[in-house]
């Protein structure tokens, strides 16, 4: 199990549960998206362009398809299910619009439905699916899951809030069953590729955060990497690489390399900064990434 969970971290997982509520509070955070070309000299990244068209908060990127992405997209003060088509460049909201906000859009696995956080005017927060142009029914009723990742349709690994902190969980749906598996869990969940696994962030006891995978037969953690200070965020280009963002730069960290994180774009032209968000297409042709624009 990871390390450095104790009472006396107590204040940093508060801070990573406020965190999930103050992220939806920002007002200029946008979705860009940046193809890739990878070749012997390393990563190359072409045609950045800006794909939230509001302003306000955008965010939660998640590759549908190679041609679709998913986001929580601000409609007029209110976030909904964005989705934006980038053959035709074309954009709408998935979900009919409700009283409350949806975030952390992600398809359902062999399914056209979409999942997403939903979070009531009232406070009730829980995960809901959506079919296409409906209201969306809970997937877990009795669950405030903050953040989450599908490992197939079945089962579920998520931060679950619970007396204002966060709990690792594995959730199986088809048996009703949820297996806690540490407290201190942080916000960024992804399949690891070509692997039984889910990877998740969990602080340590330098208050910076971990990165595990799950083995998912086992539910054993294993360590992968520190993340560099100040990062939460993270996403896996392939089986071997690590992506974040730290202001207005991309990092990657190689696990079969000398250890180091590796500077791999600069996008300071661009007129962003603070990339947090990153979602790779399946075929890693593409790059999402969420950051705020400089002057405003």
């Amino acid at each position: 199990m990871p390390k450095g969970f104790n009472l006396s971290q107590f204040f940093i997982v508060l801070l990573a549960v406020s965190c999930f509520f103050e992220g939806f509070s920002q007002s200029n955070s946008q979705v860009y998206v940046v193809d890739i070309v990878q070749d012997m000299d390393g990563f190359q990244f072409e045609n950045f362009r800006k794909i939230s068209s509001e302003d306000g908060y955008n965010s939660q990127p998640f590759f549908k398809n190679n041609s679709t992405l998913l986001y929580a997209k601000n409609n007029q003060g209110q976030t909904d299910i964005g989705v934006y088509n980038l053959t035709e460049n074309s954009e709408s909201y998935w979900n009919l619009s409700t009283q409350g906000g949806e975030y952390s859009p992600q398809p359902v696995p062999e399914s056209e439905t979409i999942a997403a956080v939903r979070l009531d005017p009232d406070g009730l927060q829980r995960l809901h699916d959506y079919r296409l142009n409906t209201y969306g029914e809970e997937v877990i009723s009795h669950l405030v899951v903050a953040y989450y990742v599908w490992y197939n349709k079945n089962t579920i690994v998520s931060s679950v809030i619970e007396n204002n902190e966060l709990y690792l969980m594995v959730s199986y749906l088809k048996e009703g069953e949820n297996v806690t598996l540490l407290k201190g869990s942080g916000r960024s969940f992804h399949k690891v590729p070509n692997a039984k696994a889910i990877s998740y962030t969990a602080v340590n006891e330098e208050k910076n955060w971990d990165v595990y995978q799950l083995d998912m037969d086992s539910l054993d953690s294993y360590f992968v990497v520190q993340l560099p200070i100040g990062i939460q965020d993270m996403i896996w280009y392939n089986d071997a690489t690590i992506m974040v963002g730290s202001g207005s730069q991309l990092f990657a960290y190689d696990l079969y390399s000398n250890g180091d994180w590796q500077k791999i774009a600069d996008f300071s032209d661009k007129n962003i900064t603070n990339i947090t968000r990153l979602a790779v297409s399946p075929d890693g042709s593409k790059l999402a990434l969420v950051a705020e624009i400089k002057n405003k």
